[in-house]
């Protein structure tokens, strides 16, 4: 197939790019660079530099989105841009024509009040904008594909980590923690450290999105591990990857952060035939070599 991928040159995006390059796919990455990196950009693949709130015009026969506002407090500060990207970007890419795969959030659309793990049914009660976003992009891409009878698929993450994530400015911990410490310098731990998430290996996500190309079902579907794992803990780990026992800088936890998210991966691996492999104490150990080795 050829198969676009907005926000190729970023971190999953770009782990997806190769999912489908591995497999003899024909791959176009479309990114604006705003914080994706040309050299993310796997080889062999095409890419086109621009913005998903202008338009798109590209030939393809399925469409992987992840391009997005990504950040909570981001999104806090201007929602308005965070609704540009994440909503009328999200209708620009549907209306491409072809069957789209859509990089959802799940801690973040879910809500604190949410039961744990959360199943796909509960009914969502984002926290932010930035949720709020994501579950609108989720009604186009849905109501897109019913409406041409489309096999449009919603891929709820978890919280994805592993090599290539951006450390810098509003990143996931596991990236902020790695590159600290393989600095040597003592990194800061928001909150007392028991809040929870469900950490989802880089490479398991993107094999998600392979695995619901090739089912080509509707449906919206929690891509997770089902294992909560606190902060505290993913530092323990990878101090311990380090070998390193730095005391972190504690500071508060952000406006609109959760205290807790665990998802149900149930129905993704009953209809899509997909389960993690990488377990995170496996998966923050591989994590933190490639920090190491930049």
């Amino acid at each position: 197939m050829r198969v676009v991928v907005t926000g190729g040159a970023g971190f999953i995006g770009s782990h997806v790019a190769d999912a489908f390059l591995a497999r003899g796919d024909e791959v176009v990455v479309v990114d604006d660079l705003s914080t994706g990196k040309r050299e993310n950009v796997p080889a062999g693949a095409e890419l086109i530099e621009a913005d998903i709130t202008e338009g798109l015009d590209v030939a393809c026969e399925l469409v992987c989105h992840l391009a997005a506002q990504a950040s909570v407090t981001a999104s806090v500060a201007d929602p308005l841009r965070d609704a540009r990207v994440n909503v009328l970007g999200t209708l620009n890419v549907c209306r491409l024509g072809a069957p789209v795969i859509y990089a959802a959030t799940g801690g973040a659309l879910y809500g604190d009040a949410a039961p744990r793990p959360t199943r796909e049914d509960f009914q969502p009660q984002p926290q932010s904008p930035y949720g709020a976003s994501k579950l609108a992009g989720e009604g186009y891409v849905g109501a897109w594909g019913r409406l041409h009878s489309l096999p449009n698929a919603v891929l709820r993450l978890a919280n994805v980590y592993g090599p290539r994530q951006s450390a810098e400015g509003e990143a996931g911990v596991v990236a902020i923690f790695s590159e600290h410490l393989a600095r040597g310098e003592a990194p800061t731990l928001r909150g007392d450290g028991t809040q929870t998430r469900d950490y989802l290996y880089v490479a398991d996500a993107a094999e998600a999105f392979v695995r619901a190309a090739d089912a080509a079902r509707s449906g919206v579907f929690n891509v997770a591990t089902g294992v909560a794992t606190s902060t505290a803990r993913v530092l323990e780990l990878l101090q311990e990857a380090a070998g390193t026992s730095l005391e972190p800088r504690r500071v508060p936890l952000q406006p609109g952060e959760m205290q807790d998210s665990l998802l149900d991966p149930s129905r993704v691996r009953e209809e899509l035939g997909w389960s993690p492999r990488v377990a995170v104490e496996d998966g923050l150990r591989e994590t933190f070599r490639w920090y190491a080795s930049q």
